[in-house]
């Protein structure tokens, strides 16, 4: 009998099992998954570690985000790690060893118990950290004088972090599950190889975040920032009414005008020393009126004109004319310390004159994120003009010219002198305060700073032209000669505009290898990704705190002065009754 020859086979019967799913098969396999063990442990470890000690205290709200947004990036750290692992053949041939070695009864009896397992681990690990962690918190807010929270208040931060957590880890499944539609569809739509339709798919949810995040998202939150803080801008503080001394911005005799000087403006030019408090601050020195002058955002439409409207302002009130000349750069929503400001004029028995223009409605860490080129042409244009009037005076007739600058006025202060060598030819004296870490000045100083010294209390060329302090004790450190004009950096080893910095993300800073510690004698250790969620909160805390800690150096102020522009013959107790003045 003759065998009929078999069939050729046709392409269908050779596909492979992957050709032949039906394509809903691919939307099917989709369908939502457990949490993934390797990143429930490791997104709870990276909890934990976001509950030591950072620089200063924090309430159980702000660990909860911290704690929370650390989890989700140590959820994707480790869901990536499992992934790669994956891919390893050792790292496999090392599971399926392991595997074999496990009983069959034994794996089906552990694995449905596996997750109950992990969770509770998780639960027990997170309520051990945040108990030792309200441990920490309450002796550092002893250490500072402050409320200290209770362990059961520390503990409702749990489950609120596992909230935070579980909504940003859901956030990053929902893009997965997009990426996998899209690349899906270009597989069987467009018939895409399958590697080039998974990296197309990932750079176009890629684009689409940006896109959202970027010109959605930030853009419109933004515009609504900028509305409701310029309306803010038009509401006075309480106590505040026009000046009528010609000496003021804002005055009948003003270039000016009142309305347009903005809030922080029309407060500023509104108060300062009053005759007495001048009087009693230098009893040997005739007092004047201190001259304060202000250009506000809606004075002037560009950085320039407002810089010529600042300068003509000075020429009328008679600015040049006084013994000291204080250019200072605002914070971003135009705030001057006018404690600061109120300093000088007391030491000099008010023949001084302050200048600042604004150039931003917006909060100082908001200005930091999108403002930072405008604080810098602002104080660039307002020096210029400032120095272009000096200069045209004879050489014994000009004023000392010093510059102020705290936080991001700082910042925008430093662009105006880009070099120590422009701070000494072009000022008689610099007081920066609680400068940003981005900071470029500060942060070459800070990087050449003489061997042995540490970034958190540097020495720089043996404190012949520059200095750092955290305290008075630090300005006079060392106890060398320091020439003039002098250039000094107000710091606390404890303030986190000082230190943040995106480097924190992956790489550990000098300060922190040096052995840092926070408030209360708290050591600080550095963890990958965690530390900068650390210190980013602590960037909103860095106010709450008493004087002379965080960013709050009210107290320091005055030393700083005396160090840089202090009068001939200036002694202690001259700075002791300057200081009373100020404390009452």
């Amino acid at each position: 009998m003759t065998e009929t020859p078999a069939a050729a086979p046709s392409r269908a019967d050779t596909a492979s099992p992957a050709d032949a799913v039906p394509a809903r098969a691919g939307w099917r396999r989709l369908r939502p998954r457990p949490p993934h063990p390797v990143g429930v442990a490791v997104g709870t470890l990276f909890a934990c570690l976001a509950m030591t000690p950072s620089l200063l205290p924090r309430d159980w709200l702000f660990q909860a985000l911290v704690s929370g947004i650390s989890a989700a990036l140590g959820y994707g750290v480790g869901v990536f790690l499992a992934w790669a692992l994956r891919h390893v053949p050792a790292w496999r041939r090392l599971l399926a060893r392991a595997a074999d070695r496990v009983p069959a009864a034994w794996r089906a009896r552990v694995r449905p118990l596996g997750g109950a397992l992990l969770a509770s681990a998780a639960v027990l690990a997170l309520a051990l950290m945040l108990v030792a962690g309200s441990r920490w918190q309450r002796e550092m807010t002893s250490a500072l004088g402050m409320p200290s929270p209770s362990t059961g208040d520390w503990l409702r931060a749990g489950p609120l972090l596992v909230v935070i957590a579980a909504g940003f880890v859901l956030a990053g499944r929902g893009l997965w599950w997009l990426g996998r539609r899209i690349d899906l569809l270009l597989q069987r739509r467009l018939r895409f190889p399958r590697h080039l339709a998974g990296g197309v798919a990932a750079a176009l949810v890629g684009v689409l975040v940006l896109v959202l995040v970027n010109d959605v998202l930030l853009a419109r939150a933004l515009r609504a920032a900028d509305a409701a803080f310029a309306v803010a801008n038009t509401r006075d503080h309480a106590g505040v009414s026009r000046p009528e001394a010609l000496e003021r911005s804002g005055s009948p005799e003003s270039f000016v005008p009142w309305d347009s000087l903005g809030r922080e403006g029309r407060r500023f030019v509104a108060e300062g020393p009053s005759a007495e408090d001048l009087a009693a601050a230098a009893p040997d020195v005739e007092p004047v009126e201190p001259i304060r002058v202000y250009v506000g955002l809606d004075s002037a439409e560009t950085a320039e004109e407002r810089a010529a409207l600042a300068a003509d302002e000075l020429a009328r009130t008679g600015a040049f004319d006084r013994e000291v000349l204080l250019l200072v750069t605002t914070t971003g929503s135009g705030w001057v310390n006018g404690s600061a400001v109120e300093a000088l004029e007391l030491m000099h028995g008010g023949d001084t004159a302050a200048v600042a223009t604004q150039y931003s409605y917006l909060p100082s860490w908001l200005s930091f994120l999108v403002d930072r080129s405008r604080a810098a042409d602002e104080a660039q244009a307002l020096a210029a003009a400032v120095e272009e009037r000096i200069a045209a005076r004879p050489a014994d007739d000009r004023p000392l010219l010093l510059a102020y600058g705290e936080s991001l006025g700082s910042y925008g202060s430093e662009t105006a002198y880009p070099s120590l060598a422009a701070i000494r030819e072009r000022t008689d004296g610099v007081l920066w305060v609680g400068p940003p870490n981005s900071n470029p000045v500060w942060h070459a100083l800070v990087e050449r700073r003489d061997p042995g010294t540490p970034a958190t209390a540097p020495v720089y060329a043996s404190g012949l032209l520059v200095r750092f302090a955290g305290d008075p004790a630090q300005i006079a450190t060392p106890p060398t000669a320091w020439e003039e004009p002098r250039v000094l950096y107000l710091q606390h080893a404890s303030d986190p505009i000082v230190w943040w910095g995106p480097d924190l993300l992956l790489s550990e800073p000098d300060w922190l290898r040096e052995g840092a510690t926070g408030e209360g004698g708290m050591t600080l250790t550095w963890y990958p990704l965690v530390t900068f969620w650390q210190l980013t909160f602590d960037l909103v805390n860095s106010k709450s705190v008493p004087d002379g800690h965080g960013h709050n150096y009210d107290a320091l102020t005055l030393d700083g002065w005396v160090a840089v522009a202090a009068p001939d013959g200036w002694t202690d107790a001259d700075t002791e009754r300057v200081r009373a003045v100020l404390a009452d």
